[in-house]
């Protein structure tokens, strides 16, 4: 698996496992599995927030995961997290995937290569105040679900506005560094609202954004951006249709060569045929055969 240096110190598999449908869109069972062949296949870079799953992806994932913390690198979020109405939720989760289930077996496509963004799904999520106190409260919530003394990286998640408190944040981002419990820190963003945070927005150790290839502004993204480092959400929303899934892949590995590609991969065709896209397809044919 090729690997890439997001910040100093940190190897990434260039192919990053997003873990957004992790217990919202996709049970347990399908979960771990796809989790654990990840990391047998190679993956290493693991991408969460307080709100995936509704608020139960995070400790989730820690158990999954646990005694293979040296394998893997974890990233987290604050910013948006689980309210009330989740928790009333929990038990129903089975009866929402098989509707939805029945629903795409009717002709509906769905798309798991990044975060969920529909309406209904933010009715049982809140934004909290992007201050030092609400960051490292959250922080220590991550840590104790994923049962690790710190995450690798530490994201603003998906702010609507400017971020009000900047330097508040870059220092305590820095204290939580001194301390061992954040390696670096970085800002999640739509590209759409990159101009929110045009003043500010080299104070991060990393970007994460969503890109397509074909997606309006993708070339001005790659003469800007080609050759830094940065992590990729939904890299197969929207975009060119003349592209397939692997192609779209395929150009964003090449525009990119120093960047982590987020995808979602609940499924063996789809783990390895993305997986060949960064590694030797022999090796990985003659390892784990169909």
């Amino acid at each position: 698996m090729r690997t890439v240096e997001l910040t100093s110190g940190i190897h990434s598999s260039a192919l990053g496992f997003g873990c957004a449908p992790v217990l919202g869109a996709v049970d347990r069972k399908r979960s771990e599995w796809a989790i654990q062949r990840a990391i047998e296949y190679g993956i290493t870079h693991f991408d969460l927030a307080r709100s995936y799953g509704y608020g139960e992806a995070e400790q989730f994932v820690g158990k999954v995961i646990k005694g293979q913390r040296d394998r893997v690198v974890l990233a987290s979020k604050f910013g948006i997290q689980a309210n009330w109405k989740a928790e009333l939720l929990r038990p129903v989760k089975p009866l929402v995937r098989f509707v939805r289930n029945e629903w795409k077996k009717g002709g509906a496509k769905t798309n798991l290569s990044g975060p969920p963004s529909n309406p209904v799904a933010e009715r049982f999520l809140n934004r909290i105040p992007l201050r030092r106190a609400q960051m490292r409260h959250s922080l220590e919530r991550s840590l104790r679900a994923l049962n690790t003394d710190y995450l690798d990286y530490f994201f603003v998640h998906e702010p609507w506005e400017s971020l009000l408190y900047v330097d508040e944040l870059a220092l305590t981002a820095e204290q939580l560094k001194a301390e061992g419990k954040i390696r670096a820190w970085g800002l999640a963003h739509m590209r759409s609202q990159t101009y929110l945070h045009s003043t500010y927005i080299n104070r991060f150790d990393v970007l994460q954004f969503d890109n397509s290839p074909g997606a309006l502004g993708y070339d001005w993204v790659v003469a800007e951006r080609g050759l830094q480092a940065n992590v990729i959400f939904s890299p197969l929303r929207g975009g060119s249709q003349k592209l397939s899934p692997v192609e779209k892949l395929q150009k964003l590995f090449a525009d990119f060569p120093h960047s982590v590609v987020l995808c979602s991969m609940f499924d063996e065709r789809h783990l390895k045929e993305n997986i060949s896209l960064v590694t030797n397809e022999y090796a990985l044919n003659q390892r784990f055969p169909s």
